[in-house]
């Protein structure tokens, strides 16, 4: 097998971080740094474009939940759980019991354990049956002293996405506090946040929005239920030594990421005029057809063949995942991802923690790259099928 040239490239790692953006996104970049920043609060005059007022009513829009100003920027969605999950807790008296899943990504789960480390919390982890939480075992898991669930919507491995508005409707008839982490569900599938039961919801803007790394955020139903628990220069209310409880600044500290809130408002700005029922369908569709594809090759392991999200997980028995990944990105030019992924307690359940190959589609996936991907993943698994038989 001869290595395929770089620029014949399938990129399948897009629930790690999405590429290509579309040619809006750099554009943006290059304008705003064209010119002076300007930050309202900070800068005298007009001189610029108002990047971080530009994005945050693009997603108040996108998500169609307000006010504006309860939208608050971060580095990246784990950034963000590091501010809410310890804000939440900080108005609690006591150790309480918090509740989370076996689906969940380490920007979960390691806040969490690192609490239950110290005390803080107790901890229970739901699992999940066929790539599902069912709302029923998170009710089972609530306790008297259950204060906070936090959860992601839709799984980074198994491409599953969960009820949301079942469990939120749940958890809030028990007065606990939900946050729900959008990682790998904003911008791929519609996210309706004003009739959605949840209390804050974590993105990120690298993936399916089509932005940079650097950029990322949560919506904050109530304020004043999250302590602020940084603190720094704001550009507002600069005499006081104290952190400012008015909102975004509660939260935002410190000079924003200007370029990268011009790439996410850019990015929205191209789902929205794809459409997210157009992306979402386009993402079934392609999935399915590599699932149904594969699904037959006696020596392929599928781990969830009808996956919400345009993600496949699988492994090829008699193989490292590691090597599959390695000899589909060498030989075929195909990128996918291989290993945990982040998810530990997934791969725990699917395999003993043995870890898999992942591919992950984005809106610009073609359907001729996923043939090739196919036929791709099918010669290396009848090669493998070749040597056990051999053995």
């Amino acid at each position: 097998m001869e290595e395929t040239n770089p620029s014949a490239m399938i990129y399948l790692n897009n629930a790690a971080t999405s590429w290509p953006k579309p040619p809006e996104v750099p554009a943006a970049i290059s304008e705003s740094l064209a010119r002076p920043i300007f930050g309202s609060g900070r800068t005298a005059g007009s001189q610029g474009e108002d990047y971080v007022a530009l994005a945050r009513e693009a997603l108040a829009r996108f998500f169609g939940a307000g006010p504006e100003e309860n939208w608050i920027f971060t580095h990246n969605a784990t950034d963000s759980l590091n501010i809410l999950i310890p804000g939440f807790l900080a108005g609690i008296e006591g150790p309480c019991h918090v509740i989370t899943t076996a689906l969940d990504h380490n920007s979960v789960l390691r806040p969490l354990h690192e609490l239950e480390k110290q005390g803080c919390i107790s901890l229970t982890i739901v699992p999940f049956e066929n790539a599902i939480v069912s709302p029923d075992a998170v009710l089972n898991a609530i306790r008297p002293d259950t204060r906070l669930m936090v959860m992601s919507h839709g799984s980074n491995v198994l491409g599953s996405v969960q009820d949301i508005q079942a469990i939120g409707k749940i958890l809030h008839r028990h007065g606990i506090y939900f946050i729900v982490d959008g990682a790998q569900t904003a911008g791929h599938i519609p996210v309706d946040l004003g009739n959605f039961p949840v209390d804050a919801y974590v993105f990120t803007g690298h993936k399916a929005l089509f932005g940079v790394p650097g950029t990322g955020g949560f919506y904050i139903r109530d304020p004043e239920r999250v302590a602020s628990v940084r603190s720094g220069g704001t550009g507002t209310d600069s005499f006081s030594l104290l952190q400012p409880q008015e909102m975004p600044e509660k939260f935002e500290i410190g000079t924003h990421n200007y370029p990268g809130l011009a790439a996410l408002a850019a990015g929205i700005a191209f789902v929205n005029s794809a459409g997210t029922d157009a992306i979402a369908e386009k993402g079934e569709r392609q999935t399915s057809y590599i699932i149904q594809e594969l699904r037959n090759e006696p020596n392929i392991v599928i781990y969830n063949e009808t996956p919400h999200l345009p993600i496949v997980a699988f492994n090829i028995r008699g193989m490292e995942n590691d090597d599959v990944g390695f000899i589909l990105a060498r030989a075929y030019g195909v990128i996918s991802r291989t290993g945990l992924h982040c998810a530990p307690l997934v791969h725990q359940a699917l395999n003993g923690g043995k870890g898999c190959v992942r591919l992950s589609l984005s809106w610009f996936t073609t359907d001729e790259e996923c043939r090739i991907t196919v036929n791709a993943i099918r010669e290396v698994a009848h090669n493998a099928d070749s040597s056990l038989s051999q053995a």
